[in-house]
């Protein structure tokens, strides 16, 4: 199945702008559980990859981050980048957000970060890319730190199979128009030797399906 490149997707993201936020009518249950079990209060060192409009980063900071909790992150889209600026501006001290060209964070430290955070970005990457960023999670996350996902998936209900089937359908035909995103199970990309999972659902949110994973760095 193809997927969009890191060019198409700067482009599509680019396009779309804060329209983005608009997909908080089904994003938000995933959200939610991702705060509930990623125990975001005890984290010194928060990264996420594919920050969006920074509205997942807003909630850290205004909710759950300690007064010297650090945020750092990154995102193909430059309109993107120019949003979670504007939306951060009050936490600037402690919150760096950066454009990249695309590719697995290569250049974050080593074993420096509590969290690596993904929100509906893994359902828009390749196999691929999926396993690289995986990769760099692991070893840029300290002992027992966590990995917190969420993303689009398949169905678990008749509504839930169609919608995914259409996204599926659309995606392999017209991928911009569904911002490149398709269902991924996400599983299958974590083995137990590398991961130890704390948390695994699946919600649906208006006919729409998306997984959450939370998974600590053995």
């Amino acid at each position: 199945m193809g997927t969009l490149s890191h060019q198409q997707a700067r482009q599509t993201y680019d396009r779309i702008g804060s329209l983005q936020d608009s997909q908080g009518f089904y994003e938000k249950c995933a959200a939610e559980l991702v705060l509930l079990h990623g125990n975001f209060q005890s984290a010194e060192s928060v990264f996420e990859f594919g920050f969006g409009t920074g509205r997942f980063a807003l909630r850290l900071f205004e909710q759950y981050l300690s007064d010297t909790a650090r945020y750092r992150g990154m995102d193909v889209s430059p309109k993107m980048v120019q949003l979670a600026e504007s939306r951060l501006a009050v936490f600037s001290r402690r919150a760096e957000v950066i454009l990249t060209e695309g590719g697995p964070p290569v250049d974050e430290p080593a074993g420096y970060y509590d969290r690596f955070v993904s929100n509906y970005v893994f359902d828009l990457l390749s196999h691929e890319d999926i396993r690289a960023v995986l990769r760099e999670a692991h070893r840029m996350l300290r002992p027992n730190g966590l990995l917190c996902l969420s993303g689009l998936t398949s169905g678990t209900g008749f509504v839930s199979r169609i919608v995914a089937g259409v996204v599926s359908w659309v995606q392999t035909r017209w991928p911009s128009l569904v911002g490149g995103c398709r269902p991924v199970d996400l599983l299958p990309f974590l083995p137990e030797s590398k991961w130890q999972l704390q948390h695994h659902s699946k919600v649906v949110a208006f006919g729409v399906p998306s997984e959450v994973v939370v998974a600590k760095k053995c």
